[in-house]
Formats: C-alpha cells, structure tokens, sequence
C-alpha cells in the first residue's frame, strides 16, 4: 500500500534550490511538501559543502573597494566565456537574465536574510584564449555555504508558515505523475519503510541537482571533442546526483539538453575520510607548483595555471594518452598557497573566525598541508628527486614518471626564475606576476619561487585526476523556470503545465545558462535565482531588474 502525500506544490529535492523555493512559496502561504532521498541530518545537499563564492555585478561590495563593474562588461565577458552554440536559444536568454537580476535579487536578498560577504573578492576564471572575468566577482559568504544552509534552515523551520510546510526525507522520486496535458505530482520509494509513495499537487519543482554523482552518465554524455573519458572520474559533486529526474522528466516530454557540458575539475584527489564511495576532494591549485603528464613532463605548450580557464586545464589534461596529471611543488609553495575547496577545510571562513582566517592568508593553512600530507594517499613527499618519482611510480604502479623528465621540467622552470624578473620568459611566471598585481592574490601567490631548492624542502607530488562537479546543461526551461517540451517537427516548444525545474537540475537556467564555461560564482547564485524565479511563476510575482 502506498504512502499518498497532497499539497499544493511538490519540491523535489532539498538542497539550495529546493530549500529556496520552498521558503518562497511559504512567504506566500502556499502549502508545499519538501521531499528529499538523503536524511535530514544532510539538509541543503552539497551547498553545505560549499566554499560559498557568488558571482554579482555592481555590487555594493564591488564598489566600496574600488571594483568598477556594469551590465554591459559582465555581458560582454560572459559571451565571451561562455561560446554559446549557433542555435541556442534559451541559454542566452536566461545569461542576459542572470546578469540583469543576480544583484537585486540574490546578492540583496541574501543580505535581507542577515547573510553577508568577505570584503576582498576574488578574482577568478580571468580568461585564457577567451577573456573571461574582466574584473573580480566572486563574493565569499562570510560563513561558506554552510551559514547559508543554516540560515534557510532556520528560516524554514521557524517560519509563521511551518504548519504549511511538510518535510519527508529518504523519500527516492523515480516517476512524474502526469495527465490531461498536465503533472499532477510525483511517484517514487520510501528507502526506510520499503513501500512506494504517491504525492499529488498543482504544480512540482524539481531541484534534484545534477548528474554529477552517477559516473557512468558522466561518461556517457562526455564531450566528443575531448576523446574517450578519462577511466578514472572522481566524485566531487553529490552521492545522489544521479539524474534520476532528468530521466523522469524526458519520459513525459521535458527537453534535456546540453549534458556533455560539465563543468569538471582537474585537480581532484580521494577524500582522506569519504561519505561515499568514489569520493573526491577539489583542491585549489598552487599557482606556484609545475603542473606535469603521467610521465613527469611538464603541460604545454601554454603552462597549466589555476584561475584562468577551468575548461582548458581538464581539456588539456585529457589529451594526453592517461588522462591524469601531477603537481610538483615544494612545503614553502604549499604553506602558502595550498587549499582546498569548501566548507570543510576552510572552517575559519565557515566558522567566521576573521583573525585565524587573515592569519591562514598571511602565512599559509599549514595545518591544512600538514593533514593533507599525513591523510591523502594522493600525496607523497620525498627530499631528492629521485626518491619524488619513486614514490610517485610507487603511488600509480606505472613506472612511467622518469627522472630525467622531472629534472628536465623543473630545471628549466627553475633556472627561469634564478635569472630575475627583468628576464622572465615563462608564461606561468608572467600569470604569477599578475596574479600578485591585485591584493586578493598578493598575499596568497609566492613570488617567484622555485621548485628544486634545498630551503624550501621537502618536495610534493599531488597526483590529480579529473574530478566531477556541476552540470552546465539539463532540463531546459524558459524565463520562468517552467519546464519545456521537446520541440516538435516544426520547431514548436510548449511548456509542460504544472512542471518547474531549478538550480542544477535546470543547468542553472534553461539547460544551459553558461554554455561551454562557468565564470564562476554562477551555481549557488544560480540556484537561489532559479528558485526565486519558479516560486514567482507559481505565486504570479513578477521580477525586475
């Protein structure tokens, strides 16, 4: 006998988005039922995992550090960046949206929320063979993602409306109720109990994130222009981002686009403690270290550098015969430019302890290198470099690094840097110098230093393999967040009555509001921009900019 649930609206899903359109529709006094696979102890999915970085246009934080930013210039980066195929549609149109609403109605939304943002921003995915972010935009929640998590939290469970909100966790949707030309709820499992359950409502919004957890589907959908997939993918995006709903919504006609369009990492390594299995860490590449090939070579001809084109490193990567790479650097390098993405190894940001955060900026996260040191089996340490491509041959059990290549790849960078700035000609020196041109960068990049020095010893290998992250495409959807049908012989595309999709699950917007690249900042502001946007649709609130 099935459980049956009834409401006037179904989320699926409560990670960020879910969570967002949910608190939206209670400040309306809609009824909403808020279903979700995971426990409830794992409330807000992988944004409580999340570093927390929002990209906004003008805003107030931008200006108060004499960060001179328009519409027009974040237009003109994001086409630039984003290469959007000759006949996409929706994808533009939700980026003109995106840029136009990301600071009215995320960024100030958020700080109504009590949420605010650290003063410095960050300058990311600055451009390669494409501009890319002309100025910084990527605003860090003072608190990560997890503060923001707690907040929605909070708000939800403590809302006027909390009688009108109904939460049923290890609950697995597998079908879309659908008839009469419209979705009149949804089916799926209860995991605990063992029994089916049935749910209907006037409308469903689903905010199931991505495919980034189901390896397989990775593959499957790979880009073709980067050849066969690498054979080891790690998982950095969710357990239960498998693309179940996808595959529920395209059985009723939704239009899933653009899933070859992933937004992958290069330098993932396997979590010293996993929730899951497969489970990868992405970490925050040291500008300093040499990035090399599976045989110790380093990667050209244009050097691979972090915080320019994330694209382009795991292109790059990938077009070698074993698509996984090292990072050579040394203890000097990683105490004061290693890091780790998210929450989770960033608690000074999380736990908003402002004196040990500046302190970490200002002299390295050493505890962070020396955990890493003692807990990834991803890393090994060594004072020669030959005992380094021992441990690194011992790491693989390939026997490809040779020593020649790694004195080779080093000496050159190395001997680069002995001569003086005045005659730097080393494309990775000249992106250091940059990098350390803008105070954001200044205090965590070293200057100029080299691999092969005996001060700076011992020396560390990271072995990185490609890592999975967010999905750029999805369920496409209109300016709404409305579902769209797959268009007929004619070219003709309806809406699909009563559905919604959301954050990830919606490519962050109409299947594809990035098309080939991410500026970054976009998927947590994405997420809360969508969900804002369907719960409007569904209340009849209109936005503006």
């Amino acid at each position: 006998m099935a459980t049956r649930y009834e409401a006037e609206v179904i989320v699926a899903g409560a990670g960020l988005s879910g969570m967002v359109t949910a608190l939206e529709l209670l400040n309306k006094g809609k009824r909403v039922l808020l279903i979700d696979r995971d426990t409830e102890q794992n409330m807000g999915g992988l944004a409580v995992w999340a570093f927390g970085g929002m990209f906004f246009v003008d805003s107030k934080h931008q200006r108060k550090a004499g960060i001179r930013d328009s519409v027009e210039l974040a237009m003109q980066d994001w086409f630039n960046f984003a290469e959007f195929d000759s006949g996409e549609t929706w994808g533009p149109k939700w980026a003109e949206q995106f840029i136009h609403f990301t600071t009215p109605h995320v960024y100030q939304w958020l700080r109504d929320l009590g949420i605010n943002f650290f003063p410095v921003i960050h300058w990311v995915e600055r451009g390669l063979f494409q501009p890319g972010n002309s100025v910084p935009r990527f605003h860090l929640l003072w608190g990560t993602g997890y503060e923001l998590i707690r907040v929605l939290k909070e708000r939800l469970k403590n809302h006027p409306n909390r009688d009108k909100l109904q939460l049923c966790f290890r609950h697995r949707v597998t079908d879309i109720a659908y008839s009469n030309g419209r979705v009149t709820g949804l089916q799926g499992w209860q995991e605990e109990l063992g029994q089916p359950f049935e749910a209907s409502a006037e409308a469903v919004v689903i905010a199931s994130g991505g495919i980034g957890g189901n390896i397989e589907k990775i593959k499957a959908n790979w880009e073709s222009d980067w050849g066969t997939p690498p054979q080891d993918i790690l998982n950095g995006a969710h357990e239960y981002g498998l693309g179940d709903l996808h595959d529920a919504s395209e059985k009723i006609s939704a239009n899933i686009v653009n899933l070859e369009k992933q937004w992958n990492y290069a330098a993932g390594v396997r979590h010293p403690q996993p929730r899951y299995d497969n489970h990868g860490l992405s970490l925050v590449p040291s500008k300093s270290a040499l990035w090399l090939n599976y045989k110790g070579q380093r990667m050209g001809p244009v050097p691979l550098v972090t915080g320019y084109d994330t694209r382009y490193l795991v292109e790059r990567i990938c077009e070698e015969e074993k698509k996984y790479s090292w990072q050579v650097l040394n203890k000097t390098i990683a105490y004061k430019e290693f890091a780790i993405s998210g929450s989770e190894h960033n608690p000074a940001v999380r736990d908003k302890k402002l004196l040990q955060f500046v302190g970490n900026v200002l002299f390295g996260n050493r505890k962070l290198v020396d955990e890493m040191l003692d807990t990834c089996p991803d890393f090994v340490v060594a004072n020669s470099l030959e005992e380094l491509a021992d441990k690194m041959n011992a790491l693989t059990g390939t026997g490809e690094v040779e020593v020649a290549a790694l004195r080779e790849s080093i000496g050159q960078y190395d001997a680069q840097i002995e001569r003086g700035p005045a005659f730097h000609n080393d494309e990775q020196l000249r992106r250091i110098a940059h990098a350390r041109q803008y105070k954001g960068d200044k205090a965590r990049t070293c200057k100029f230093q080299k691999i092969n020095d005996k001060k700076a010893y011992p020396l560390i290998a990271i072995h990185n393999r490609i890592l999975s992250r967010k999905s750029l495409g999805g369920i496409q959807t209109d300016l709404q967040s409305r579902v769209l049908q797959r268009p007929d012989q004619h070219g003709n595309q309806g809406v699909i009555e009563g559905l919604f999709a959301v954050g990830e699950a919606a490519g962050f917007g109409g299947g594809g509001v990035h098309g080939k690249r991410s500026l970054e900042g976009t998927f947590l502001a994405g997420c809360v921009l969508t969900a804002r946007l369907a719960a409007g649709a569904i209340t009849n609130e209109q936005f503006s900019a």
